[in-house]
């Protein structure tokens, strides 16, 4: 099979990557407010910007007004620390795995934590667990949308309402792209440099009043790295959730997620996120219902990530390669891609099969992913040729 002819209109941006994501629609850093830099956080203007940051993504996300959100350090890894480190040991814990932050958690509670009563429901790169095993007399943890799998759960009611555990849920490329039902929630945990096309380093917590409770009657047996207090003296730390990080952070990265959220909120808040989010996602759908080479990693339509949409390669030539062939063919797409400054940082996640995988949230343009879809099929095509003439 020769290649089809190459594409005539490219992306205007080739930036599809999963994390960091792509800047929203017009950003420069000419419109960032540099009067923050160089002063302290606590002080007057600086911790006001850090409170509307707080106040902003509130209003965009409809928390409930008893919510707690902070920022935290360590970005979403951090965030997620810190719940699992303050908040686990009370109970037992169902920790829910199929890609690889999952997984990560699953090493910390197991192996790390050494919690009591602990069980990991595990299942491969594709699929989602049974969701009709979780105890919830147990704490539950897991990613409400697989980053690096590009499965995600469908919705949330699984989750029972009268719950004795807590439900700690890693939502960090779920966050601003879809509707989570907060009082299904008790610890929710995102990074600016997701959806909202921020800078790293920073992560978010939100904690319900049933994760407050656990924080001011359960103490952990282990010592608890300052990082990670959310209590002063047992007692939960209001200031923290005010605008009083526990460490200094960037002024510039802060002001840089006020900017993306005053753009969120000129699309409307969160249904005008979604509604781009959605438009991306059918773009990419509609592809896959015409394209012979490529799937979605996801074995259920219903699990698919509008986010971090994770593709396999579907015909029998790949399929029959070995490991290392595979690996190879997809190095190359994205070598080819690259080279035409058409997509930049789209391969698989290191310990996913082999794949791509494309960001469509909502700081990209629709227009660019259309224009995407065509240079996949002849990137492939024309790696397929390759290695087939070098055999």
């Amino acid at each position: 099979m020769s290649p089809s002819a190459k594409p005539a209109i490219k992306p205007a941006s080739p930036h599809f990557s999963c994390g960091p994501t792509k800047k929203r629609p017009g950003w420069s850093a000419s419109n960032l407010d540099v009067s923050v830099l160089g002063r302290s956080h606590r002080a007057k203007h600086p911790k006001a910007k850090i409170q509307s940051v707080l106040t902003k993504m509130r209003s965009i996300l409809g928390l409930p007004s008893d919510y707690h959100i902070a920022i935290v350090p360590g970005s979403n890894t951090g965030a997620v620390e810190m719940a699992l480190w303050s908040l686990l040991g009370a109970r037992g814990v169902d920790v829910l795995a199929w890609e690889a932050f999952g997984k990560a958690w699953v090493a910390d509670v197991i192996k790390q934590l050494k919690i009591p009563n602990a069980r990991a429901i595990e299942v491969d790169y594709g699929d989602l667990p049974d969701l009709g095993m979780v105890n919830f007399d147990n704490d539950v943890v897991f990613t409400w949308n697989g980053t690096t799998s590009g499965v995600r759960v469908p919705h949330g009611d699984w989750i029972l309402a009268d719950r004795s555990g807590l439900t700690i849920a890693d939502a960090t490329s779920a966050c601003f792209a879809m509707h989570l039902p907060w009082d299904k929630l008790d610890v929710t945990t995102f990074s600016f440099q997701k959806v909202l096309g921020g800078e790293g380093a920073h992560g978010v917590i939100i904690l319900s009043p049933r994760a407050v409770e656990r924080l001011e009657s359960y103490s952990p047996p282990w010592p608890m790295p300052k990082l990670f207090r959310m209590t002063k003296k047992g007692v939960f730390d209001k200031a923290l959730f005010d605008g009083a990080t526990i460490n200094t952070p960037s002024m510039l990265v802060i002001d840089d997620v006020h900017d993306a959220l005053t753009w969120a909120e000129s699309l409307g808040g969160l249904e005008g996120l979604i509604a781009r989010v959605d438009a991306n996602f059918a773009v990419i759908d509609d592809w896959i219902k015409t394209t012979s080479h490529f799937a979605f990693l996801a074995q259920n339509p219903a699990t698919v990530s509008p986010t971090s949409v994770t593709l396999s390669i579907s015909d029998d030539w790949f399929a029959n390669a070995d490991a290392a062939t595979q690996k190879a063919i997809t190095t190359d797409i994205q070598t080819l891609l690259a080279e035409e400054d058409v997509a930049l940082d789209i391969g698989a996640y290191r310990d996913a099969p082999s794949g791509l995988r494309i960001w469509a949230g909502a700081t990209v343009e629709t227009s660019d992913l259309a224009a995407l879809m065509p240079w996949l099929d002849w990137a492939y095509e024309t790696v397929r040729a390759r290695h087939i003439d070098a055999a």
